[in-house]
């Protein structure tokens, strides 16, 4: 098993025993020795969470038996092993201001509630998202 299945192995494990402590010591029982209630909330947000680092554990562990050995588990790697190709990423591109300001539109619509700074800063958002990725498959006019 590698490094990551083992720690998101490890954070399940220590959720769960977090959500018997958490169950047990916010249980109320009255002076007859019935159980009169359960502190729901907070209980439920760790199971949640429990379960989803079990999944995601157990997603990188069938993942990751089927991967060459990663230069996380090597003993002797160096931090070039782990490096490689990022992307390409334009040095001059407007686009990704644009969406900023899109995005700030899109808010401040959402917090002062008007419908019509929403769409318009959704309709910018999608517009300025598709200029981004099309900003080199465009081909430029030639005349």
């Amino acid at each position: 098993m590698k490094s990551s299945a083992r720690i998101m192995y490890g954070l399940g494990t220590f959720l769960l025993i977090m959500t018997v402590i958490y169950f047990v010591a916010t249980t109320k029982v009255s002076d007859s020795g019935n159980i009169q209630g359960i502190e729901w909330a907070g209980g439920t947000g760790l199971v949640l969470a429990t379960g989803l680092c079990v999944m995601l554990g157990g997603y990188f562990h069938f993942t990751e038996r089927r991967m060459d050995l990663l230069p996380e588990d090597w003993e002797e790697a160096e931090i070039e092993d782990g490096t490689g190709m990022l992307g390409f990423f334009s040095p001059g591109s407007i686009w990704p201001a644009v969406m900023s300001g899109a995005v700030a539109v899109l808010g401040f619509g959402i917090v002062y509630m008007h419908y019509w700074l929403i769409a318009f800063g959704a309709m910018l958002l999608i517009w300025s998202a598709t200029m981004l990725n099309l900003q080199y498959g465009i081909p430029k006019e030639k005349h």
